[in-house]
């Protein structure tokens, strides 16, 4: 799977998706620092990319383009580091991957994953 790494999360990210398959990039590499999220989102639809993010902007901004595309992981959890949470990571993308492949935001904590399938639908 492709996945750009959202500028939130450490390019750390980066080696450990690698390292189990996946085509991991760091926004810091293909744009800028400061790039809203709406570049990012847009990068990744273009790409064939899945948004990795803790950030909950692009949850909302699927929600209000009604879009069917770019999926969004979005991981919630105090501490995001790769040390702490890269078991989680992975297996939750590898649970998940259908769906991010057919169009989801999937929502990760310690505790619970939440899918909706894209296009989000207010409920």
């Amino acid at each position: 799977m492709k996945i750009v790494i959202d500028m939130n999360l450490s390019p750390q990210w980066v080696p450990i998706l690698k390292s189990a398959g996946h085509e991991p990039i760091h926004w810091s590499q293909v744009g800028a620092a400061n790039a809203p999220d709406r570049e990012i989102m847009g990068w990744a639809r273009t790409n064939n990319h899945v948004v990795f993010t803790h950030d909950l902007d692009f949850g909302a901004i699927l929600a209000a383009t009604d879009a069917n595309s770019p999926s969004v992981f979005q991981i919630r959890s105090q501490d995001v580091s790769p040390k702490r949470l890269s078991a989680l990571v992975l297996s939750s993308l590898k649970q998940f991957e259908e769906r991010l492949n057919e169009g989801a935001l999937v929502t990760v904590n310690e505790k619970q994953a939440r899918v909706r399938l894209l296009p989000l639908r207010r409920q």
